[in-house]
């Protein structure tokens, strides 16, 4: 059956439970009114419920994504909700260990701190460190290679980061945005598209 007649049968259903309802009711004409009204909003509700029954399961997932702060699966694309701080804030796996990182649009390179990368596995590759001007000023990493990077199912293989000698924050950069096949921010939501 197609949703035109399993409408036009919950309509007619509802007609037929509100008549029956009337017509067996012995009182006054202000309480069959009132009856009726109440059985006008309860049918509406559930026709409401009933059409938009598949959005529901979205509108849950993203008030549960508000009050935890995790991100929204939605088919390939991922939306993470921004954090109390106005930074988008997310938990992915480096090397299949949990690593929680800011997503910086304004970052070059994926960035990990020392004490994440030794948790991780990462080894620096050969050759000296060097400097890098950060929003926070000027620090010294290593180049290191991730066997994977893994965030709600989008992983990339073999990807170069930096290590960060003295910082502890670890930031997804553009390295990462840019393998993604579309990122932006719409209102307090970051989307990803894999």
């Amino acid at each position: 059956m197609n949703d035109l007649h399993l409408g036009s049968l919950y309509i007619l259903m509802a007609v037929m439970l509100l008549a029956g309802s009337l017509i067996s009711r012995r009182g006054g004409f202000g309480s069959a009114l009132t009856l009726m009204v109440a059985w006008i909003t309860i049918f509406a509700a559930g026709f409401v419920v009933f059409s938009f029954r598949d959005d529901l399961g979205y509108v849950a997932q993203r008030l549960k994504s508000e009050a935890t702060g995790t991100p929204v699966q939605v088919g390939k694309t991922l939306r993470i909700p921004m954090a109390l701080d106005g930074h988008f804030w997310v938990e992915a796996e480096v090397n299949g260990v949990p690593v929680k990182f800011l997503i910086d649009s304004g970052a070059t390179m994926t960035t990990v701190g020392a004490a994440t990368a030794a948790e991780t596995g990462l080894e620096p590759l050969g050759g000296r460190g060097q400097l890098v001007r950060t929003g926070n000023g000027v620090i010294n990493v290593a180049r290191a290679r991730a066997d994977t990077i893994n965030l709600q199912g989008v992983e990339r293989r073999d990807m170069t980061l930096f290590v960060a000698e003295n910082d502890d924050i670890n930031v997804l950069g553009m390295n990462w945005l840019s393998s993604l096949q579309r990122w932006g921010v719409e209102g307090r939501w970051l989307i990803l598209e894999a």
